[in-house]
C-alpha cells in the first residue's frame, strides 16, 4: 500500500502536468480595432496559431512557463511572460504601429535610395535560402472561405429564385457564406523538388466533401512566383527579389525596426510598369543575412490577373532554427467580380511543426503526391475543436450549423418516399420549349434498390440542319442511363434518328455502352477510372472524313448564304464493337472494329437564300481526288489506339487514384486494318500514324504548344476514299481545331494513300508579353499568339501556312491571319477567327 500511493500520486501529477490548457486573447492595435489573423507564437518553438477577422485566438499548450509572442505585419512585435497551470489563461495584446527609423543616407541629396543596396543583398542570398535545407516536414491547417456581397438575378440563364439563395447560403440580397472548408495537411519535401502532401482531415460546410486542402504555397525565393492557380495568371510574377527584378520594379526605402536585436528594413516595392506581372507592397528584409522578414504584397488587373481583380498576400517568416526561417502564417485575400457574382474571400495556411532533418522511407517520394487518409472526412466536431488553430467566426459557426443540418437531413432522407416525391415535384413538367428548344432530362427512382435511372432529351431546334443532300434534316436523339445489378455497373442507351425532307431519307442507329459506377451519394471524388465496352450499329450519314472538319452548322450556313457545300456525305450501314480503357498508370488504349455497307448520296437542292449568276455548288464527293461518285462497297476495319504520358502524378482518393498530369509529353500510336473478304468486305491496307504531343508553360515567356505526327500506309492495295489519310482543311472564316488541321488548306485536295507523311503544328501563347507594351492591348488583356502548321508527303504534295494573332478578346475569342504556301508556292492570305484565351481556350471550335 504504501509504494501504490506514491506511484499513484506521480502518475496524477505527471497527468496533470501532460494536460493541456488553453490560452486565449484578443489582438488589437492602440485604438482597440482587431488585427485580422495575426501570429500567435510559443517562443522557442515552431508552435503556433492564428487570430481571426475578429482578432480572437486560442492555443492549447501544456502547464508550464513560456513566452507568447503576438506579431502583425507593419505593427510591433510583442511578447509576452506566462505561467499556466491546469486552469484556462486569458492573454490580450495591443500592438503599436511599427516606428520606423530613416537612415541618414536618406536625405542626402543624388544617393541612390539605400533600399537598392538591400534588395542586391537579398537578391545575392535568394538562391542560398531557396536550397537552405535538404528536406523538411510540417503540418499545414488550411482554412478557405468565400462570401459574396452581391448576386445577379440569373447565372448563365438560371433564375436564382429564393429556394436556390436558401440553398447557396445567402440572403435575399445575395449575401453570405457560399464556401468553408478546414484541412489539416502533412507537408513533406525534398530537393531536388520532391513532394508528399497527406491530408489527414478535411472539412467541408453543407457537404461530405474534403474542403480545400491544398497549401497555398507561396515562395518568394523562387524568380517566378506562382499564386494560387496558373489559370489566374499563366505567365506567373517575378518576385521583389528575383534575380533580374531591378528591371521590373523600384524600391523606397521607409526606414528600420528592431525585432529581438534583429534590424529589419521596410522596403516599398513599385512596379516600373502597368500591366506587367508584378507585385505593389512592401517587403521587410533583414539586416547583414538579408532574409524575407515578412511581406505585405497587392496584385490588380494591372499585375494581368486574370478572374480575379485583387489578390493581397501576407506573410509572415519566423526561424525554425537560429539558421533556417520558413514562413509561419500566410493569408491570401482575393476579390472578384464576374457575372455579376462579386465575392471575396481568404485563404489562410498556418504552418506548424517543422522538422528540418526528418527521415523518410526509402520508397516514401512516389508518383502520388497527394493522399487522403481514409478517414479523412470522418472526423468529429470535437476533433475540429481540438485542432483548429484559428477560432471560427460567428458567421462561419452559423453556417456550418445550417448546412450540415441540411446535408445530413438530406443524406438521412435520401431514399425515403417523401424526399424521391420532392425530387419527381422538383422535374417539373415537360413543355413544348423544353422538347424543341431546352431539353430535358427525367430521373425515375428505385427506393427499394436505392438505384435510379435518368431520361435525357436533346431539343430538336439545334438538330436542324441544312445541305444539298438531304436539304432540311431534322436529327433527334435522346439518352437512357439503367443500373445494372445493384447499381455498381450502368448501361446507357444512345438512339439517334436522323429524317432528310428532301431526299426522303430516314436514318436510326443506337449507341449501347457498358462501364462501371463509382460514385456513391455524399462520396466528394472523382470516379475511378474504368473500362467502357460499347456496341453500335445501324443507319447514318456520315462525312467522308471522320473527324468531320467542318461543323453542320456552318455548312449550313454556307451553303445558304454562299452557294459552297463544302461537307460531303455518305450513308452506310454499320456496326462498331469499341472497348476504351484509362489505367491509373497514364497507358490508355482503344480497340475497335467497324463493319460499314457504304451507301453513295447526291446533291437533290440546290437551294440557296442569295441566289449567284454562276452556280458554285460541287457534287457530293471529294472532287479535288475523284472524277467521279464512288461506287457502293463493304469494309471491315479493325484499330488500335495506344496513348501513354510517362511520368504521371497522382491524388489518391480513399476510393480511387486519380492522374493530374505530368512534365513529359504524350506519344499516341494508332494502326488499322482493312480486312479484305470479311462479310464482302472489299477494302485491304494497313496504316498507321505515331503522334507526339505536350503543352509547355514557359512562365513570362508565354507557353509553347505543339504536335507532330508520322504515318502512312504499309500497305494500300485497296483503299477507297473514305479511308485515305485527310489533313483536316479549313475553307470557312471560322477556324478549325487549332492543333490538328490546317486553317487556309482545302479540304480533301491533299488526302494521300502515301506510305509515308509527316505533320507539325506549332504554336506560341505569349500570355501578355509584348502586347503589355501597346497601350489598348494591355488594359484588355488581348494577347498575342503565332506559330505554323505544316504536312509533306511529296515533292508535289505538300502545304506549310503561317500565322500570327490576337486571343483572350473577352476572354473567349481569337482572331489569326494567315499565309500558306501550297505545293511549294504562294497560296492565299485568310483571315480565321475561333476560340482563344482565358475562357475561349477550353472550347471546341465545332462546339
Amino acid at each position: 500500500m504504501s509504494k501504490t500511493i506514491p506511484l499513484t500520486f506521480i502518475l496524477l501529477l505527471a497527468f496533470i502536468n501532460a494536460y493541456a490548457v488553453r490560452i486565449s486573447g484578443t489582438v488589437t492595435d492602440t485604438k482597440g480595432n482587431p488585427l485580422s489573423y495575426a501570429s500567435i507564437q510559443v517562443k522557442g518553438s515552431s508552435r503556433g496559431t492564428t487570430t481571426n477577422t475578429e482578432g480572437k485566438y486560442f492555443l492549447d499548450i501544456n502547464a508550464g512557463s513560456y513566452t507568447i509572442v503576438a506579431q502583425y505585419v507593419g505593427y510591433a512585435k510583442q511578447e509576452k511572460a506566462i505561467t499556466v497551470s491546469n486552469t484556462g489563461v486569458t492573454l490580450n495584446f495591443q500592438l503599436a504601429e511599427q516606428q520606423l527609423t530613416l537612415s541618414e543616407v536618406v536625405v542626402k541629396s543624388g544617393g541612390e535610395d539605400p533600399a537598392y543596396g538591400i534588395i542586391r543583398n537579398a537578391i545575392k542570398k535568394r538562391k542560398e535560402y531557396l536550397l537552405d535545407v535538404d528536406s523538411f516536414t510540417c503540418e499545414a491547417y488550411i482554412k478557405t472561405l468565400i462570401k459574396t456581397r452581391k448576386l445577379p438575378k440569373k447565372i448563365f440563364g438560371q433564375k436564382l429564385d429564393t429556394a436556390s439563395r436558401k440553398q447557396m447560403g445567402v440572403d435575399s440580397a445575395g449575401k453570405g457564406i457560399i464556401f468553408l472548408s478546414e484541412s489539416l495537411t502533412r507537408i513533406a519535401f525534398k530537393n531536388p523538388g520532391k513532394l508528399k502532401l497527406e491530408v489527414l482531415s478535411g472539412r467541408e460546410s453543407g457537404s461530405n466533401g474534403y474542403g480545400f486542402n491544398f497549401p497555398t504555397f507561396i515562395n518568394f525565393y523562387e524568380n517566378n512566383v506562382n499564386v494560387l492557380t496558373a489559370q489566374f495568371a499563366p505567365r506567373g510574377f517575378v518576385s521583389p527579389i528575383a534575380e533580374g527584378a531591378l528591371n521590373f520594379y523600384r524600391y523606397h526605402y521607409l526606414g528600420s525596426f528592431f525585432e529581438d536585436g534583429i534590424e529589419v528594413n521596410k522596403i516599398q516595392v513599385i512596379p516600373r510598369r502597368n500591366f506587367e506581372p508584378l507585385f505593389s507592397g512592401t517587403i521587410n528584409i533583414t539586416e547583414g543575412d538579408w532574409r524575407i522578414h515578412s511581406l505585405d504584397l497587392l496584385l490588380t488587373k494591372s499585375s494581368q490577373l486574370e478572374i480575379l481583380d485583387t489578390v493581397e498576400i501576407k506573410q509572415i517568416h519566423q526561424p525554425v532554427t537560429n539558421a533556417i526561417w520558413r514562413t509561419k502564417d500566410q493569408v491570401v485575400y482575393f476579390s472578384f467580380n464576374i457575372f455579376g457574382i462579386d465575392a471575396v474571400g481568404t485563404f489562410l495556411n498556418v504552418y506548424n511543426k517543422y522538422d528540418i532533418t526528418p527521415q523518410f522511407s526509402k520508397k516514401y517520394f512516389d508518383n502520388v503526391i497527394v493522399k487522403y487518409d481514409t478517414s479523412v472526412n470522418k472526423k468529429t466536431h470535437s476533433y475540429w475543436d481540438s485542432i483548429r488553430p484559428v477560432p471560427l467566426e460567428p458567421e462561419e459557426v452559423k453556417d456550418y450549423k445550417i448546412k450540415d443540418s441540411a446535408y445530413h437531413y438530406q443524406r438521412d432522407s435520401v431514399w425515403t418516399k417523401h424526399y424521391i416525391d420532392s425530387l419527381r415535384r422538383m422535374q417539373g413538367k415537360i413543355t413544348y420549349k423544353s422538347i424543341m428548344n431546352k431539353g430535358f432530362t427525367r430521373t425515375s427512382y428505385n427506393i427499394q434498390n436505392k438505384t435510379s435511372s435518368t431520361f435525357k432529351w436533346n431539343p430538336l431546334l439545334p438538330g436542324l440542319e441544312y445541305n444539298t443532300v438531304e436539304g432540311v434534316a431534322l436529327n433527334a436523339s435522346f439518352s437512357l442511363r439503367e443500373p445494372l445489378g445493384k447499381g455498381k455497373e450502368q448501361v446507357v442507351i444512345d438512339p439517334h434518328f436522323r429524317y432528310g425532307f428532301n431526299n426522303t431519307h430516314f436514318n436510326a442507329w443506337a449507341t449501347i455502352a457498358f462501364n462501371k459506377r463509382f460514385r456513391n451519394f455524399g462520396l466528394e471524388e472523382p470516379e475511378k477510372q474504368s473500362g467502357t465496352l460499347s456496341f453500335s450499329g445501324g443507319k447514318r450519314v456520315s462525312q467522308f472524313n471522320k473527324d468531320n472538319p467542318i461543323a453542320p452548322a456552318i455548312n449550313g450556313l454556307y451553303t445558304l448564304f454562299f452557294n459552297r457545300n463544302y461537307m460531303k456525305l455518305y450513308e452506310n450501314y454499320f456496326g462498331e464493337i469499341n472497348y476504351t480503357n484509362k489505367t491509373e498508370s497514364g497507358f490508355n488504349y482503344d480497340l475497335n472494329i467497324l463493319y460499314e455497307d457504304r451507301l453513295p448520296l447526291n446533291n437533290t437542292t440546290n437551294y440557296s437564300i442569295i441566289k449567284y449568276d454562276v452556280q458554285k455548288f460541287t457534287p457530293n464527293y471529294p472532287t479535288e481526288i475523284l472524277d467521279s461518285q464512288f461506287t457502293r462497297h463493304q469494309a471491315f476495319i479493325a484499330g488500335i489506339t495506344l496513348h501513354y504520358q510517362p511520368g504521371q502524378k497522382y491524388i489518391q482518393f480513399p476510393r480511387s487514384k486519380v492522374s493530374i498530369g505530368s512534365t513529359y509529353p504524350t506519344f499516341e500510336l494508332n494502326y488499322q486494318k482493312g480486312f479484305p473478304g470479311i462479310a464482302g468486305s472489299d477494302v485491304n491496307f494497313d496504316k498507321w500514324k505515331f503522334s507526339v504531343f505536350d503543352d509547355i508553360n514557359l512562365k513570362l515567356l508565354g507557353s509553347l504548344r505543339y504536335r507532330f505526327d508520322v504515318g502512312g500506309f504499309l500497305n494500300n492495295k485497296n483503299v477507297p476514299v473514305q479511308d485515305y489519310q485527310f489533313f483536316n482543311g479549313n475553307q470557312v472564316i471560322f477556324a478549325s481545331e487549332y492543333m490538328n488541321s490546317f486553317q487556309l488548306a482545302p479540304y480533301y485536295a491533299n488526302s494521300t494513300t502515301a506510305h509515308f507523311y509527316a505533320v507539325g503544328h506549332i504554336e506560341h501563347h505569349f500570355n501578355g508579353l509584348l502586347t503589355n507594351k501597346i497601350p489598348l492591348f494591355k488594359k484588355l488583356n488581348w494577347y498575342l499568339v503565332a506559330g505554323s502548321n505544316a504536312f509533306y508527303v511529296n515533292s508535289n504534295n505538300n502545304y506549310a501556312e503561317i500565322f500570327g494573332g490576337i486571343e483572350n478578346i473577352f476572354k473567349v475569342l481569337r482572331v489569326d491571319v494567315i499565309g500558306s504556301y501550297l505545293n511549294g508556292k504562294n497560296g492565299q492570305v485568310g483571315v480565321r477567327i475561333g476560340f482563344g484565351g482565358l475562357l475561349g481556350g477550353k472550347l471546341k471550335v465545332n462546339d
